[in-house]
């Protein structure tokens, strides 16, 4: 089996020139999201969009419904690592496979299972850099319908670290050894966007670095050097740990994975992120 190099992404040749190998395993992730009043957005899956056209032998994963814990009031919000492992291995994920996720809009879906597989301790996963739009625009093959891989065996070994909660980031605001990095839009961080969670602005003391400006115009990834200079803007290489967030946890893992194919030593994704966050008035917030 083919062993990736943990640096989270890999390209539409790499994927091209392996898509037919018996141990790969291709996922869609699409989700959509669309504003809505109370808000700030509702979701929508991405599979009919799906099964109208996909990269050619790829399955889709319903991010919201199979790997999201459908008892908590928040959406995404990620299920116990028992029932993670059930449905990764349901949907053909074993110690034997390397898999790709993609998704056909921003890529914080695809970055979003990919966080939640090295959580698991499975490493041999990456994002197709610049997903499915950059695939079609270099005139690739699409395919329409389903597909779906054979079940497979889903041993978890959890990584200590990968996921952080709201009592660790309120502890965070006060430690010089660790940075928070919000990944959402510069005006909903300063708090002047007409969308938020209940509260304006972003959690105390935390730093911006957007989703948006870690990637170029092809929907690629950035390249090493600029996305270097990115995160020492924000003082984020000066801390033993950093800790990403967002709205619900989603777009904040890429910043998370920037950050580790950066090399940084320690890295979180808060999962409640904005949405637990701001509906607890107990806990801090600033606007720039």
């Amino acid at each position: 089996m083919q062993k990736l190099d943990g640096r989270g992404l890999v390209s539409t040749d790499w994927l091209a020139a392996h898509l037919y190998d018996r141990d790969l395993r291709v996922f869609d992730v699409t989700m959509h999201l669309i504003p809505a009043t109370p808000g700030p957005f509702l979701v929508e899956s991405g599979r009919a969009g799906h099964e109208a056209g996909h990269v050619p032998g790829a399955a889709f994963l319903d991010l919201a419904n199979d790997l999201s814990d459908q008892h908590s009031s928040l959406k995404f919000t990620r299920p116990t690592v028992d029932a993670l492992a059930r449905a990764f291995a349901a949907a053909g994920v074993g110690s034997d496979t390397l898999v790709v996720t993609y998704s056909t809009t921003t890529p914080m879906w695809a970055t979003r299972v990919w966080w939640m597989l090295k959580a698991c301790g499975f490493d041999n996963a990456a994002v197709l850099d610049g997903g499915l739009a950059k695939w079609k625009a270099e005139g690739r093959p699409v395919e329409a319908g389903t597909r779906a891989y054979p079940p497979a065996e889903f041993t978890p070994t959890p990584k200590a670290g990968a996921w952080a909660d709201k009592a660790e980031v309120l502890a965070a605001i006060d430690d010089d050894r660790l940075c928070i990095v919000n990944a959402l839009p510069a005006s909903i961080h300063r708090g002047d966007d007409a969308t938020s969670w209940g509260r304006k602005g972003h959690i105390t003391g935390s730093r911006n670095i957007p989703f948006e400006t870690l990637l170029n115009a092809d929907g690629t990834y950035r390249s090493d050097t600029e996305l270097r200079a990115l995160f020492e803007s924000v003082g984020a290489f000066g801390k033993e740990r950093a800790i990403c967030y967002c709205g619900g946890g989603i777009s904040a893992t890429m910043d998370a994975l920037a950050l580790v194919r950066l090399g940084h030593p320690s890295v979180g994704v808060y999962d409640g992120s904005m949405a637990e966050w701001a509906r607890d008035p107990a806990l801090p917030m600033e606007q720039d």
